[in-house]
């Protein structure tokens, strides 16, 4: 479910959201979502996971939306939110909880000031912090996000992954920067001199990973840790080649074949963007994402790969048990070549 409204674009974002939108526009936009999750229930809906994703969706009312969902979940249903620092709030985690949601994703991005500075977050370190705190008052299950490789910043400090060895997260999902072409970062004159080299990226990826395992955290996909059971079922299921169903002006769904952007129900109302796959690339896109995953890919489903497959294994690229092929910790350094020559 995609709420598409912030309090201003981080330096970094090329995803569609827009700033400074009216109240009355974000409630109206509220009611929408509502009225789909009301037909959507209608028609005898029913989900195991959901995920509130941004922008910032608590710049919403998100309670009409959590009341309208209610009847359309699954018994212990997964229900994430996304919450911005600024947003954190006890009144709205109160609420939160009293309507279902049973998990929550904080975006911190970085560890350090000159840099939250510089993406335009709004907050500092220390606020961010008190924030995750509040969360963990209300929520057992509560993880961040952190975004690795920015460039330099002017008086930025070392980067320090164990500054969260006293937050008590389950879950922490860390990216790679992705210089982005209609990102405010990337039309800065001459910022790829100030982009940190492969390696270094790489080396800061080697000791966050091996610090979120000291802590308990378990690598379950490239980009995410977790403790053991706090693994994000929405994403899970997504990874694992599952449908989805996308609500909301940038949410994408896949529904057997049909591919939809900014649809409003499950037969694609208003959808901006509809497509159909064929059945040939519909396996694939199911079954490549799976070998991001510690649980890997089954070469049995889809044969034609076991020679690629076989050769990354000759590389060091991947291990094979059977017909189930893993990425290494050197292949988890390029899945996207690896992927890639598998399509």
């Amino acid at each position: 479910m995609h709420f598409p409204f912030c309090r201003g674009k981080c330096s970094y974002c090329a995803l569609y959201s827009r700033g400074a939108v009216a109240l009355s526009e974000r409630k109206a936009y509220s009611a929408k979502m509502a009225d789909a999750l009301s037909k959507l229930s209608a028609r005898g809906a029913k989900f195991s996971t959901v995920y509130f994703g941004g922008g910032s969706p608590a710049l919403c009312d998100l309670n009409a939306v959590l009341s309208s969902l209610a009847p359309c979940l699954e018994i212990d249903a997964e229900v994430s939110v996304e919450l911005h620092p600024l947003d954190v709030k006890k009144p709205l985690l109160d609420m939160l909880r009293s309507e279902g949601v049973n998990r929550i994703s904080m975006g911190v991005e970085s560890l350090d000031n000159a840099t939250l500075r510089d993406m335009g977050r709004r907050y500092s370190l220390n606020e961010a912090k008190d924030a995750f705190f509040t969360v963990r008052e209300f929520f057992d299950n509560a993880g961040i996000d952190l975004i690795v490789g920015y460039p330099r910043v002017e008086n930025a400090e070392e980067w320090k992954i164990e500054k969260l060895a006293d937050w008590g997260m389950t879950h922490c999902s860390v990216y790679s920067l992705q210089l982005e072409e209609e990102s405010s970062l990337a039309s800065r004159e001459g910022i790829e001199s100030f982009l940190p080299g492969d390696d270094e990226v790489m080396d800061s990826l080697k000791n966050i990973g091996e610090f979120l395992e000291s802590i308990s955290l378990e690598r379950y996909e490239i980009s995410n840790w977790a403790r053991k059971g706090r693994e994000c079922r929405h994403n899970s299921a997504v990874w694992a080649g599952e449908d989805y169903l996308g609500l909301g002006t940038g949410a994408y769904s896949r529904v057997a074949l049909r591919r939809m952007r900014g649809a409003w129900g499950v037969d694609g109302e208003g959808a901006e963007e509809v497509s159909v796959v064929s059945e040939e690339d519909d396996i694939k896109e199911r079954l490549l994402f799976r070998l991001r995953t510690r649980k890997g890919l089954d070469a049995s489903l889809c044969p034609r790969w076991k020679e690629t497959l076989e050769k990354f294994v000759a590389e060091g690229v991947l291990s094979s048990a059977g017909d189930i092929y893993r990425l290494t910790p050197r292949g988890m350094e390029i899945c996207d070549y690896v992927l890639a020559a598998l399509v």
